[in-house]
């Protein structure tokens, strides 16, 4: 499918949904028989469109596999961590779309439809579509729509009529936003809201996103609250403590320090247990369970029971996911994970393919296409080596040539890194 060079369509779908929808049904016939569309889809559309024909999802037949039994519908309910904030996510949304022909809906991290809401009329023409509770709405199970396409893009997305990939889809138009998780920074999930094309209003979008902001916002208050009570807990034994030491919660926010320079987080490993471990930024260190949290106190050399040496052996970048891309690093002092940002995942992939290192201009060339854009990339490196301690070395930014790293690439080369834009990426899209 290649999109036409002609400009954008003038109408949108607030002015005037009917004349839109119609356009849109032209371009989309128009592209999938490979013919000149009268007009381009939207950038996050046609991107979406080549993304899941590569899936081969069919766009005549396609749809989500069967719902999830209830047992495992509530397993993924109580492990989502949307569950404690749901009431005051949905109870705004349900009081603005009390009597409209439209659908509530929040789905997980993987696109799995959570919970619903709706009037009866909606909520059977959704059961038609198998738009139910346990469903799978992904990008590669149901082709383009709000809920899969937005936890690709990772913002927030609203997909009109013959937007949607599958053609039984057309009659719908949906929004949807993630809503991240501020102790990782992971999607955890997403608010969306369904209905009948001819229910398409310009300001729901910006509704759903403010909802997914806010959600967001009592999600950090939540985790400040349990900072203090960490932070009530540790500070006695801080002050009694006879040696530099943090006391962080189990993600590594750090609530408390003594004799140790004042930092929000460190990393925690992914199976972190009373002992020895390395902990980047700090080195080897000794740490000890708390209540709601860790002790982590950077260990004297001469009491370091593990011998060996203290930066990670094994770094596993894994861009396989369009989604995220997760960084594992691994030593002999344990394991911890984190989801980097997609220009991390930028930086670390280009690294991981240029073992000799790249300097900060020719860095920028490969995100940005111009060398002069160094000052951007030493400030993006400066955030990305206090994530990396040890791991991402400087002069030239490199990986560090004693580690062994993994990278792990998606099967089909096209769908690396699908938002990424930069030129020092796009050679690498080769089909396998």
């Amino acid at each position: 499918m290649t999109p036409t060079a002609d400009p954008e369509p003038a109408v949108s779908a607030g002015e005037d949904p009917r004349r839109y929808a119609r356009l849109l049904t032209e371009v989309y016939d128009a592209t999938m028989s490979g013919r000149r569309a009268p007009a381009r889809p939207r950038e996050v559309i046609g991107d979406s469109w080549r993304r899941v024909a590569g899936l081969g999802v069919d766009p005549d037949h396609g749809g989500p596999a069967d719902a999830l039994g209830a047992g495992e519908l509530e397993r993924l309910r109580r492990e989502s961590g949307l569950e404690e904030i749901l009431p005051d996510l949905t109870g705004s949304l349900r009081s603005v779309l009390a009597d409209s022909e439209n659908l509530l809906v929040v789905a997980d991290s993987g696109g799995r439809v959570l919970w619903r809401s709706g009037a009866p009329s909606v909520l059977d023409r959704a059961d038609r579509l198998g738009f139910v509770e346990g469903a799978d709405w992904a990008e590669d199970s149901v082709g383009t729509n709000a809920i899969g396409t937005a936890l690709v893009s990772r913002s927030a997305v609203q997909i009109f009529s013959a937007e949607h990939y599958v053609r039984s889809h057309h009659a719908w138009t949906c929004a949807s936003s993630p809503i991240q998780d501020p102790r990782t920074g992971r999607v955890i999930g997403l608010v969306d809201v369904s209905g009948p094309a001819s229910s398409v209003h310009p300001t729901t979008l910006a509704l759903i996103d403010a909802v997914s902001r806010l959600a967001e916002a009592q999600l950090r208050e939540k985790h400040r609250l349990s900072l203090d009570t960490l932070r009530s807990v540790a500070a006695p034994m801080l002050a009694r403590c006879d040696r530099p030491a943090l006391a962080v919660d189990g993600h590594g926010w750090v609530a408390a320090v003594a004799s140790v320079p004042v930092r929000s987080r460190v990393m925690l490993p992914t199976d972190v247990a009373a002992g020895q471990l390395w902990v980047p930024s700090l080195g080897v260190c000794d740490v000890e369970p708390l209540p709601g949290g860790w002790m982590v106190r950077p260990a004297d050399p001469a009491d370091t029971v593990v011998g060996g040496e203290s930066v990670p052996t094994t770094l596993r970048i894994d861009v396989s996911d369009t989604a995220r891309t997760l960084v594992e690093v691994q030593s002999r002092f344990g394991r911890w994970s984190h989801e980097a940002t997609p220009r991390h995942a930028e930086i670390l992939f280009l690294l991981a393919v240029h073992r000799d290192g790249r300097t900060a201009a020719e860095l920028a060339a490969d995100l940005f296409g111009d060398h002069g854009r160094a000052i951007t990339v030493r400030a993006e490196m400066s955030r990305l080596r206090k994530a990396f301690a040890g791991v991402v070395l400087a002069q030239p930014y490199r990986i560090d040539p004693a580690a062994v790293v993994e990278l792990v690439l998606p099967d089909d080369r096209a769908r690396l890194l699908p938002q990424s834009s930069a030129p020092g990426v796009r050679p690498f899209r080769v089909a396998q």
